[in-house]
Parts: structure tokens; sequence; C-alpha cells
């Protein structure tokens, strides 16, 4: 590894490791610290935050390196994930907020979802804190083989070190700083994105001859490099954009939202988050789109689209830039995988620990405990990306879709239909899983093969879940006064900031 990079790198990872000591020291001497930052996190954070634990490496290798095979037709999932994030912020971010206080301080998702219910069986708590542990299992494993696999070809280190390092690079925050040390650091780490998608593009037009020559090399390559609906068909289309649907229910992007300092935030952090987005995905597709010009103006040959971000990088800059271009990967890697350690540690310690085994444990032994169940969960992701062709990767390629449709209709309709039951939810989110895996593995397709092919999996997921929670809650007796009081008491309090706007 040259020494420019390393020393970037360096810089990097003490950086994290910094910030984890600081969140340590400031937030995490109760269950609230530890796993929501207290409810103190401002806006800026709290953008930045959901959108670097959003994106994770897709924005810095798969968009670019689709946009660098088909071209401009690409960006319909981008665009689907873009109005999704926006409704998410202005659906769901003010009411989670404000219910999870006023439900008795709902710290996770399935003790919000208990609580919204008065579910004293307490199956939908568990069955939903189940799902969200064993997928985000899966989903930290999948981010470690990213890791690996860019320390691998990279930086030229041997694949399993790259697992240990990117883990425990992301433990040596997470396991003492809690969710404000996830959520600083993925404010560093989405800054890092956000100058890095805005550099490359900028510079590979120069290289390239300016943006006359992109346009000339793109048509070289293929002439339908600069149709947007080159192949398209509508159900085509539809999934595409339906990529937007599954924010809805993933509960390492809706936390944030329980953690913003006050509702009143909340359109600041809408108005920094979408800004975000809007210049991290156009600069994905941009490094993608000046990628092809760039490599054919300098005979550069690129074997494998998705590494077009770390070949310019290369390239292009310095030592020293390319090391912060690199580290740039690694933020998106990493924020991902931070948040998703906490939030099934989270799990696992009030829906499970504090739950069945020890009711009146205090606020310190529940802290220990969230920190050796961050620590068990990435263990166990590391055994499951121990080989890089783990079949279980197959299965964190349709998470998205999982959660999307289990807890998408669910987290909706619960904030915005009084009239929504237990028992609905439960159906919704059992229907909506259901369906999810009979279209990616039962052979109902063409030719015998997957549903998926047709149409992804979320848009059947989403519609089905949604129609059971509306059919069940229906035909279910209406949920008693004190529900219904904290859901009115939840509608009063998000009329009051209009109020005094007017």
């Amino acid at each position: 590894m040259d020494t420019g990079v390393l020393i970037s790198l360096s810089i990097y990872f003490a950086l994290m490791l910094g910030i984890g000591v600081y969140a340590w020291r400031a937030s995490t001497g109760d269950v609230s610290g530890y796993m929501l930052g207290g409810r103190r996190i401002g806006p800026a954070v709290t953008a930045l935050s959901a959108g670097a634990s959003d994106m994770s490496g897709w924005i810095m290798l798969g968009l670019p390196g689709a946009a660098f095979a088909s071209g401009l037709s690409a960006g319909w999932i981008a665009i689907g994930l873009f109005f999704g994030a926006l409704a998410n912020y202005l659906v769901v971010a003010p009411r989670l907020r404000v219910h999870t206080e006023l439900a008795d301080d709902a710290i996770t998702i399935p003790d919000f979802l208990e609580k919204r219910f008065g579910d004293r069986s307490r199956l939908l708590r568990v069955l939903s804190a189940l799902v969200i542990v064993v997928f985000f299992t899966l989903y930290t494993s999948a981010g470690l083989v990213a890791g690996g696999k860019l320390f691998d070809s990279a930086f030229g280190v041997d694949y399993a070190w790259g697992l240990w390092v990117t883990a425990g690079a992301v433990l040596a925050y997470v396991l003492f700083g809690g969710f404000l040390a996830v959520s600083l650091t993925d404010f560093v780490q989405g800054t890092i994105m956000f100058l890095a998608l805005i550099v490359i593009p900028v510079v590979a037009i120069s290289g390239s001859g300016g943006v006359g020559a992109v346009e000339t090399a793109l048509l070289a390559k293929d002439p339908e490099m600069l149709n947007p609906l080159r192949d398209a068909s509508f159900l085509g289309l539809v999934s595409l954009l339906a990529w937007g649907l599954g924010y809805f229910g993933q509960p390492h992007i809706i936390v944030r939202f329980m953690a913003i300092r006050s509702v009143e935030d909340v359109p600041a952090a809408t108005a920094i988050g979408m800004g975000w987005m809007a210049v991290t995905v156009t600069g994905a597709m941009a490094v993608g789109l000046t990628g092809v010009a760039y490599a054919a103006a300098n005979g550069l040959e690129v074997t494998d689209p998705e590494t077009i971000f770390i070949l310019l990088s290369d390239v292009l800059f310095d030592p020293l830039v390319t090391g912060f271009l690199f580290a740039a990967i690694l933020a998106a890697i990493m924020s991902t995988i931070s948040s998703q350690l906490l939030v099934s540690s989270s799990s696992l310690v009030e829906d499970a620990y504090g739950l069945f085994l020890r009711r009146d444990a205090g606020q310190a032994e529940r802290v220990l405990v969230g920190r050796l169940a961050v620590l068990a969960v990435a263990l166990a992701a590391i055994g499951l990306a121990w080989n890089p062709e783990s079949n279980v990767l197959g299965l964190v390629a349709n998470a998205w879709a999982g959660f999307g449709a289990a807890f998408g209709p669910l987290i909706i309709l619960a904030l915005t239909w009084r009239r929504m039951t237990r028992n609905g939810a439960l159906a919704g989110m059992l229907v909506g899983a259901v369906t999810v895996l009979v279209w990616i593995y039962a052979p109902l397709g063409p030719d015998g093969g997957p549903l998926s092919g047709v149409v992804y999996e979320i848009v059947p997921g989403f519609l089905l879940s949604g129609l059971a929670i509306v059919l069940v809650s229906l035909l279910d007796r209406a949920p008693p006064a004190a529900v219904t009081g904290v859901f009115d008491a939840v509608r009063a309090r998000l009329s009051q900031p209009a109020e005094r706007a007017r």
C-alpha cells in the first residue's frame, strides 16, 4: 500500500476512534443515551447520519458501476429512492419522533409497536425483534464482505484481514460510543462521501477533454447510453421505482427520526438530507458516465464496472487524496454496518434481555449488555462473511424488500390510522414477509423461475401487507381508548408547530 494512502486512511481511522471516545464520555450513561443519543441529535447530524447509513457501498460502487455499464437508464432506482426518502421524512419522521416519546419513551421499533397497540401478549414485539436481529446480522455480514473485498482489491491486503480491520474499526466506536458515536461518525462519513462524489466526476471530465468529449465517448460506446428508457418496460420501471417503498420499513434509518432533538427540527433535517441525497446520487451517476469517457481517452481497462470509482481515485489523484477517496468507500460501508449493529443490539437488550431475563436490570447493566450484544452480532456477522462466496449474501440482497414489505405499511399505518389494531399489525408483518419470500424462492414465474424476475418482490409484498392490515383491522374490535388516546395526543402535539406558525 502506498505511504500516502496509508497516511490518509490512518487519519480517517483515528478520527473515527476519537469520535467514539468523545461519545463514550458524553452520552452512554443510560439506555436512552446509548441507544438514542438521549434524543438530542441535531438536524444536520440526523440527516447525514440517515443518508450515510442508508446508502452503504451501493452509492460508491454499485450505482457508478451500473451507470458505467448501461448509462442513464441506471438512474431509475436512484429516482425511486429519492422520492421514497422524501416521503419518509414527510410522513414518518415527525410522527415517529413524537409518538415514540409519548408512548412511554419507546427506545426501539419493536418497543414502539408494542406500546402503540397496547399488546400485552408481547407477540408483536418479539416477532418484530426477531426479524430485525436475523436480517441485520445478515446485512452486517454483507457489509463486512464488501470491506474485505475492498482491502483485497484496492490495498492488496488479505480478505480475512480486511474483514477484521473493517469490523474492528466499526466496533472501536460503536462498542463504547453508542448511538451518538454512530451518528457523529455517520455525519463525518456522509461529508466525505459528498465531497468525493463531487471531486471525482469534475476531475474526470477535465481529464477526458470536457463535457462534449464525455458525450461523444458515451455515444461511441453505445448509442443507447444516453437513453433513460433503454430496454424499459412498464413492470421494469415499476420495479426500479419501487425501491423507494423500502424506506418506510428500514429500522436503521427510521430510528434516526426517533433520536432527533425535537419535531421542530424535522423540516431542517429534511432539507439537508434531501439536498445531500440529490448531490450524491447525481455524483455517483456522473462517476460512472465520466468513467466511460476517461477510460476511452486514456486507455484505461475496466474489467469490473463496479470498480470504476476505485480506478479513477487511483489514477487521477496524488496518493494522499486517493487515500481520502478510498476512505469514502470505507465510510459508506462502515456507516451502514455501525447502524445495523446498534439496532440489532438495541433489540437484543430491550426486546429480549430486559423483557424476559432481567426485567429489573439497571441502566448501567443494560448499557453493558448492549455493548456485549454489539460484539456478539459483529462476531456472528464475521463468521457468516468469512467465505466471500457465502450463500447468505443472496438472501441479504433481498433484505431491503423484506424489511420494506414487513415493516413499511405497518409503520405508515401505525402512525397515520387511528383504527389500526394489534392483529392487523401482526397480519401485515407476516403477509409482507411471506410474500417476499414466496416471490423470491417459489418456482412460480416464467419457465419455473422466481416471480422476482417479473416484478420486484417489494411491490406485491408492500401492497398485500397493507391490504392485510386494513382488512384484519376492520374485522377486528376497535382499539381501546388507552391506545387511541396516545394517538390523539400525538396528533395534537404535531398540530402545535403549525398553529404557532400561523
